[in-house]
C-alpha cells in the first residue's frame, strides 16, 4: 500500500534569513541594496552558520549580479571584525593577496619582502589557489622565505622577527574561506573576494587593496572610509596589489575619513612583452641580483612606493626611498 506524505495544513514559519534574499531578489523594481545594518546582520548569520546552503548560494549570486554597495561592504566587514579574536599587534601595511597572477610573476612579493627589511611591518593574507592557470602567493612563500603562519601567535612572532607574515584566510575566518571555495561550484566569483580585501584584521595603519574590475575601486574606497580605515585602492596587475609600470595607475585613497586621488604616470614609454611562461625561479634570481629585467624592477619599486605613500610619504619621496630600499636590500633569501 502506498504511503503518502502528510498534507501541509499549517503555513511553515519563514526562515529569518529569507528577508535578506527577498530584499536582493525581489525583481527589477522591488529589489534594493541592503542597508549597512542589514548587511551586518546578514553576514553575522552567515558567519554564525545560521543559514541554509541554498540561501547562501542564492544570497552570494544575487549580490554578485547586483554588485555590492559601499554600505553593504562596510556592514559585512563590521560583522567579520566583531567576531575576530585578534591580539593587539602593530602592523603598518595590510596586504590582501587573493587574485593570483597569470600574465606576470608576483613581483609584489619581493616588494613586501623589501619593505619588511626596512622596518615596515606587513601582514599578508590570501584565500588559496582557487582558479586554474594562476600563480598564487601561497605557492611561493617557502621559495622566498616569507613566514607562513597558522595562527595569530605565529603572526606576532613572525612580525617581531621578520616584519613580515602571511596567514591563510581559512585559519582566521574559515566561514569566509568556505564561501570563496564555492567559486568552482557556483561558476562565478562571489563578493567574498572583495570583502576579504577590505577586512584589515589587525587594524594596520594602511590597507592596500587591488580591485581589477572597473568602477569597483571607488566603491571600495568609500567602504573603507565609512569604516574609518586608511586605505589605498588600485587596479593592480592581475587583481593583486602590484603597480603595472606600463599603464597609468589611479590611486583611490582615504585618510582619516577624507577621500583623495592621485594619478601616477606609466613608467615605461612602451609596453613590455609579457613572458611566455611564469618561472618562479626568476623571482629569486632578481632578488639576488643575478638577472636585470626592466619590467619587474619598475613594478616592484613602484609597488614599494605605493606602500610608502599609504604610510604618508609623498609620491616623489616614496619613489626615492623605494629605490634606496631596493638597492640596499639583503640579497640572501
Amino acid at each position: 500500500m502506498t504511503e503518502f506524505a502528510p498534507l501541509i495544513t499549517e503555513t511553515p514559519a519563514e526562515h529569518p534569513f529569507a528577508q535578506f534574499v527577498r530584499i536582493l531578489g525581489k525583481g527589477k523594481r522591488g529589489a534594493r541594496d541592503l542597508t549597512r545594518v542589514e548587511a551586518r546582520e546578514a553576514m553575522g548569520m552567515l558567519l554564525d552558520e545560521k543559514v541554509e546552503d541554498t540561501q547562501l548560494g542564492a544570497f552570494l549570486m544575487l549580490l554578485r549580479h547586483k554588485e555590492e554597495s559601499a554600505e553593504e561592504l562596510a556592514g559585512f566587514t563590521e560583522a567579520v571584525r566583531e567576531r575576530l579574536q585578534t591580539p593587539a599587534l602593530h602592523v603598518d601595511i595590510d596586504w590582501p593577496t587573493y587574485a593570483g597572477k597569470k600574465r606576470h610573476l608576483p613581483w609584489y612579493l619581493l616588494a613586501a619582502k623589501c619593505l619588511a627589511q626596512n622596518g615596515v611591518r606587513v601582514l599578508m593574507h590570501g584565500g588559496g589557489a582557487h582558479t586554474a592557470g594562476r600563480l598564487y602567493s601561497e605557492q611561493l612563500l617557502d621559495l622566498l622565505g616569507i613566514p607562513l603562519c597558522r595562527n595569530w601567535q605565529e603572526v606576532g612572532t613572525a612580525l617581531e622577527q621578520h616584519n613580515l607574515a602571511f596567514i591563510p584566510l581559512g585559519d582566521w575566518a574559515p566561514q569566509l574561506q568556505r564561501m570563496i571555495d564555492l567559486r568552482n561550484i557556483l561558476g562565478l566569483r562571489s563578493p567574498i573576494h572583495s570583502l576579504a580585501r577590505a577586512l584589515n584584521p589587525l587594524g594596520a595603519r594602511c590597507g592596500l587593496q587591488s580591485i581589477f574590475h572597473p568602477g569597483y575601486q571607488g566603491m571600495h574606497r568609500e567602504a573603507s572610509g565609512l569604516l574609518g580605515d586608511n586605505a589605498i585602492v588600485i587596479k593592480g596587475d592581475g587583481g593583486e596589489v602590484e603597480i603595472n609600470p606600463d599603464t597609468i595607475s589611479h590611486l583611490y585613497g582615504t585618510t582619516a575619513g577624507q577621500s583623495w586621488d592621485e594619478e601616477w604616470p606609466a613608467l615605461s614609454p612602451r609596453r613590455h612583452v609579457k613572458p611566455a611562461t611564469l618561472d618562479p625561479t626568476q623571482l629569486t634570481a632578481l632578488w639576488r641580483g643575478e638577472v636585470e629585467d626592466s619590467y619587474p624592477q619598475l613594478a616592484l619599486i613602484s609597488t614599494i612606493a605605493l606602500a610608502l605613500r599609504g604610510l604618508g610619504t609623498p609620491r616623489d619621496a616614496a619613489f626615492e626611498l623605494a629605490q634606496q630600499y631596493w638597492d640596499n636590500r639583503d640579497r640572501s633569501i
